[in-house]
C-alpha cells in the first residue's frame, strides 16, 4: 500500500470523553450546468458520494489512525467509549442556520460511527496479525 494513501485527518475534537474526526470536503454534486444548492448534498446524496468516491474506506482508516494513538496515549483507553465516529463536511451543502435539515439529518453533513470491534480488527490486520 505504500505510496497508495495518501492524506490526512483534518480535525480530530473532543465530544465529552470521546473523540470524533471531522474531514471537510468541498465536492460539487451538482450536475453541469446546474445551480448548486443545498439539496445536492442531502443525506441519500451523500451517502451516494461517500460510496463513490470511497470515502468509506478513509473514514475507516483515519479511525484506526485514531485509534493507535488514543489507545497510546489516553490511560484506561476503550475503543467502544473513547471512538465517536466521523463527521464529512460538505461545506458546499453547508448554509448555517438555514441549512435544511432532512429527516433530523442537516444536509452537508454525514456522520458515521464504525463499530469498534472492526476498527480494532482492522488495526490488527494492518499490524501484521490475523
Amino acid at each position: 500500500m505504500r505510496g497508495y494513501l495518501t492524506g490526512s485527518i483534518d480535525l480530530v475534537l473532543r465530544v465529552g470523553d470521546a473523540y470524533a474526526i471531522a474531514d471537510y470536503k468541498t465536492n460539487w454534486l451538482a450536475a453541469p450546468g446546474e445551480p448548486l444548492t443545498a439539496w445536492q448534498h442531502r443525506p441519500a446524496a451523500l451517502a451516494a458520494e461517500m460510496e463513490r468516491a470511497h470515502y468509506g474506506l478513509q473514514a475507516l482508516l483515519y479511525t484506526v489512525a485514531l485509534h493507535r494513538y488514543l489507545r497510546w496515549r489516553l490511560h484506561g483507553y476503550d475503543p467502544a467509549r473513547h471512538l465517536a465516529g466521523v463527521l464529512y463536511l460538505f461545506v458546499r451543502g453547508m448554509r448555517g442556520a438555514d441549512t435544511p435539515v432532512v429527516d433530523g439529518t442537516p444536509c452537508g453533513v454525514f456522520a458515521w460511527k464504525p463499530p469498534a470491534a472492526l476498527v480494532t480488527a482492522l488495526s490488527d490486520v494492518l499490524e501484521g496479525g490475523a
